[in-house]
């Protein structure tokens, strides 16, 4: 059989086990935020119906477009991100193939999933979950032994060497650049223009905070123990006592008012009018420090750096498009996790042109 039939053929399956992959990171990227398994139920099910889906109506690509992106049984409409991430994984894994070794093609394959896993439920969710960070970190060393050239070592013992320093070192530049944006960013200060409404609402273990026209979770704000919400008011009510010209300095499990301390486990509601809110913050999550250290178990500590680059650049760029394009909310929140996987894409198929274009910056 001729050499461009067994290469077409390969390549064909690659693009088929990339979708058929993307259906799997589907159910990943639906199930992991809200915990729920991923084996019970082992048949995907419509999100809103909850009916089982039947397999010749769950096949990757094929079956969203076929059905026009409804659910056979109630007609709810499936998401285009379905497509989009069943797609875009066919595509990645057809460009791997094509463009490295069959070893790191299949290990890189399983780092590109990780990616997309990580990269759609922060941007839906602002999380990043542990089964793809530390899961990311201990496929990538268990990848780079069996791999060295991951890690563009001779022996599985340097590689595996290298790809947990290369973790290590995503992890600690992170960490210090989130401690120091907590110590000179750590706080942001919102003054109204006018006397703005407020209310606090218990809701389970949580609570939703609605600021104005601002809604947002409580959780959202209270990454340490120690982070603190103020919010300055002309006059507030907790449950049944009310409060005038005072200022509510929240923790999470409690808020104090004119010096007494309430625990928030029982009061059911507050509510009031303020004129200024402070609130805490951090510069990013912590999930983001694990992402980066999953990225260097597997590309090495020079695409830590470059991922960490291009995705602080991306991120900016975007950050002032959203400025200039329409005025950002106080509460809105940028997921850091989507630049990184960019960067580190860029770094896994443009790594050398880029290292070659470095040097001769420097030695025209």
């Amino acid at each position: 059989m001729d050499h461009s039939i067994y290469e077409f053929l390969f390549q064909g399956f690659a693009f088929v086990l990339g979708a058929a992959v993307g259906s799997f990171l589907n159910v990943c990227i639906y199930r992991w935020p809200v915990e729920l398994s991923i084996n019970k139920p082992r048949r995907s099910f419509c999100p809103v119906c909850k009916q089982p889906i039947p397999w010749h109506r769950n096949l990757p690509l094929i079956s969203w477009i076929w059905l026009r992106g409804r659910c056979a049984n109630c007609g709810a409409k499936i998401a285009f991100r379905y497509f989009a991430v069943e797609l875009i994984t066919a595509l990645l894994f057809l460009a791997i193939w094509q463009s490295f070794p069959w070893q790191l093609a299949i290990a890189y394959w399983i780092f590109v999933s990780l990616l997309i896993v990580g990269t759609f439920i922060d941007l839906e969710h602002f999380i990043i979950p542990d089964h793809v960070t530390i899961g990311g970190i201990v496929a990538g060393v268990v990848c780079s032994l069996a791999v060295p050239a991951l890690m563009e070592a001779d022996s599985r013992l340097a590689a595996c060497v290298r790809s947990l320093l290369a973790a290590a070192l995503g992890y600690v530049i992170l960490l210090i650049v989130l401690e120091a944006g907590k110590i000179a960013f750590g706080r942001k200060r919102i003054q109204f223009e006018t006397a703005t409404p407020f209310t606090w609402t218990k809701r389970g273990d949580d609570a939703d905070l609605v600021v104005g026209t601002e809604e947002s979770l409580w959780s959202d704000y209270f990454a340490r123990e120690k982070d603190r919400l103020l919010l300055e008011c002309e006059e507030a009510r907790i449950d049944h006592h009310t409060y005038g010209n005072v200022t509510l300095d929240f923790r999470y499990d409690r808020v104090t008012a004119e010096g007494h301390v309430l625990m928030l486990d029982d009061v059911t509601q507050i509510s009031g009018v303020a004129r200024e809110l402070v609130i805490p913050r951090e510069a990013m999550g912590r999930g983001d420090l694990k992402f980066l250290a999953a990225i260097g178990a597997f590309l090495g500590w020079r695409a830590v750096l470059f991922s960490l680059f291009v995705g602080s650049l991306l991120g900016s760029i975007v950050g002032l498009i959203t400025l200039v394009v329409g005025k950002r909310v106080w509460s809105a929140k940028l997921p850091f996790g989507p630049y990184l996987a960019f960067g580190a894409l860029s770094w896994m198929f443009f790594g050398q042109v880029f290292l070659n274009w470095y040097a001769r910056l420097l030695s025209p």
